[in-house]
């Protein structure tokens, strides 16, 4: 019988979505809305009688769609498109992202709501809809203006930021209270994991991939990208991060491969299916009622994401350099919430930590900004030709000075070359230190498990400790050596820049070399003791570890060369997938 029901379900959910999608077609309005407003007709809470049976079959379907939802995401995501958005995207992101939390946690607690409801609210406003914007610069016929690509970068940063604040909220939600420690050991673990995650996928999932896309099935090529998505979302819930994030990095990893396009054909059907699912399940949660006794604070939380959003993101792209009519389009483009919220608000109920009332709150909040969206793009101009006739003189010319003054402090020619490179070795210094401490994460994480089995063999725990630690010290040495390298070559581009023959004369070129020497070996120090500091329970006795270390010194004046060629190929394989898929883009 239940098979019977939930097919039922379906039909009626397909058909209704269907018959208002049409209609919303016809009206030019976003399909999204469609499809929340079919939810909201097949609802419990519409009379006369509820047309679903099953909802928490439903709802597991609507997971799904938020997996799918996020995973394109992740496929749409370059890590060659993040480094290219520059400093606007992240100086608007993050003004507006810190902006409408703190808005949205005030509206809360000043309506008399909850901490945690007042937090979630924030989080809500804070990040914009990129399926929405999207469609709406689309059907403008804009997605290729300057501004666009401004608010493409924005919406970049945001996802990143919101996975983050997807985690953060989790960890919150649990222990029920804000530590500034706690908060800065989430990120930084989520960092970490996310380094290490696109590393290690961006070296084999497009491999793997490029072995299946061979055989030339459809099918085949289907069915892995499935397995992998689920796979990966499985392991990013063990390791007690989010679903979403899961989906969202191993989006990100497959869009380094050059079957890109085609997996984004192939996926395009089952993502449009559960999302579709997952925007009425939406609908079905929103209960006229609640609508009514919310009223006056949706009007207020739809005011307030609009102008919030119009300030924070213009004023963070103004910072950035961009003139005033750039600036405001930008703001103004911005100015909705979306998919983000509903999953936010859905993570809320799932912990069971904010009121029933939010979610509709968030879904009618999102239903007026996301109408409004295509008339404030297109009112951007004329609003921007009003604001300069009355803007005041003086602070006009303060205005157009301040971005003349930014313009010409940007280093350029051997300085922008100098400070690019400076930026590339700092960058794969990081990507190293990140993966040599996550060689050390693991080995503590599964420190009991390892310990059980060699239990076997080795009875005392002061031994196990030190087998552990030393494999993964001899794991991390072609990473260690390479972060060695790096910094003495930027150490050497240092005391070039910074030692000049003026001030050392004759003694210069010794001045240079020790600066070059010492540099790197004080990192190394620093890196090493933290490393102690992290690994702190698989720490040995100090015998055991002056012998681990004197035994990792000989090991590498032996193998100094093969680590260098390991970790060479290794970088080569990591730039040459990047490099395909930026090609196969062109």
């Amino acid at each position: 019988m239940h098979a019977i029901s939930f097919i039922q379900d379906l039909a009626v959910i397909m058909l209704v979505a269907g018959v208002v999608t049409i209609l919303f077609h016809r009206f030019k309005q976003p399909v999204v809305l469609g499809y929340v407003v079919a939810g909201f007709i097949i609802g419990p809470h519409t009379p006369p009688f509820g047309l679903i049976h099953d909802e928490d079959t439903i709802k597991t379907l609507a997971e799904l769609g938020v997996i799918f939802l996020m995973f394109c995401l992740g496929l749409e995501f370059s890590l060659r498109k993040l480094f290219k958005v520059g400093a606007t995207a992240f100086i608007a992101a993050f003004l507006e992202i810190v902006l409408m939390i703190w808005i949205g946690f005030e509206i809360g607690r000043w309506f008399g709501w909850s901490t945690m409801d007042s937090l979630f609210l924030g989080a809500i406003l804070a990040i914009s809809s990129t399926t929405i914007i999207v469609k709406a610069l689309n059907d403008l016929k804009m997605k290729n203006e300057r501004f666009a690509q401004l608010i493409f970068g924005v919406l970049i940063v945001e996802d990143i930021l919101g996975i983050g604040i997807i985690a953060l909220l989790s960890g919150i939600a649990v222990s029920g209270s804000v530590s500034s420690g706690e908060v800065f050991s989430t990120v930084g673990k989520l960092s970490l994991f996310m380094i290490v995650a696109l590393v290690i996928g961006i070296l084999l999932v497009p491999r793997l991939l490029a072995y299946v896309a061979r055989f030339e099935s459809n099918e085949m090529l289907l069915i892995t990208v499935l397995g992998l998505c689920f796979g990966f979302c499985l392991l990013v819930v063990k390791l007690e991060y989010s679903m979403v994030l899961g989906a969202f990095l191993i989006g990100a990893i497959m869009a380094e491969s050059r079957q890109l396009i085609k997996i984004e054909r192939l996926i395009e059907p089952v993502r449009d299916l559960f999302s579709a699912i997952f925007f009425v399940a939406i609908g079905m949660m929103i209960d006229p009622q609640v609508l009514v006794e919310y009223a006056w604070p949706i009007v207020v939380i739809t005011v307030a994401v609009v102008l919030g959003k119009m300030l924070s993101c213009g004023m963070g792209a103004f910072i950035a350099g961009n003139d005033g009519r750039t600036s405001l389009r930008v703001g103004m483009g911005l100015s909705q919430i979306g998919e983000f919220s509903f999953i936010i608000a859905a993570l809320g109920m799932t912990l069971q930590v904010t009121s029933d009332f939010l979610y509709p709150v968030a879904v009618a909040v999102s239903a007026i900004t996301t109408l409004l969206t295509p008339y404030l793009i297109r009112g951007a101009d004329p609003l921007s030709l009003k604001l300069a006739k009355v803007v005041p003189r003086p602070l006009a010319r303060v205005l157009s000075l301040y971005g003349e003054w930014l313009r010409s402090i940007q280093p350029h020619g051997e300085g922008a070359l100098l400070a690019s490179m400076i930026r590339r070795i700092l960058l794969q210094v990081g990507v190293n230190l990140a993966l040599v401490v996550a060689i050390f994460f693991s080995g503590g994480y599964f420190a009991a498990r390892i310990g059980e089995y060699l239990g076997k063999w080795i009875s005392d725990v002061g031994q196990q400790k030190a087998l552990i630690w030393g494999a993964a010290l001899l794991l991390s040495l072609p990473f260690l050596i390479a972060a060695y390298r790096k910094l003495k070559a930027l150490s050497m581009l240092l005391a070039e820049m910074g030692v000049k023959p003026e001030m050392a004369g004759r003694h210069t070129q010794r001045v240079r070399r020790v600066i070059a020497e010492v540099i790197p070996l004080l990192s190394l120090l620093v890196i090493f003791l933290l490393l102690s500091a992290l690994s702190a329970s698989i720490l040995p006795t100090s015998e055991l570890l002056i012998l681990i270390v004197v035994v990792a010194a000989g090991v590498v004046a032996l193998l100094w060369r093969w680590f260098i060629r390991v970790h060479t190929r290794m970088q080569i394989a990591l730039l040459e997938t990047l490099e395909n898929h930026q090609e196969n883009h062109h």
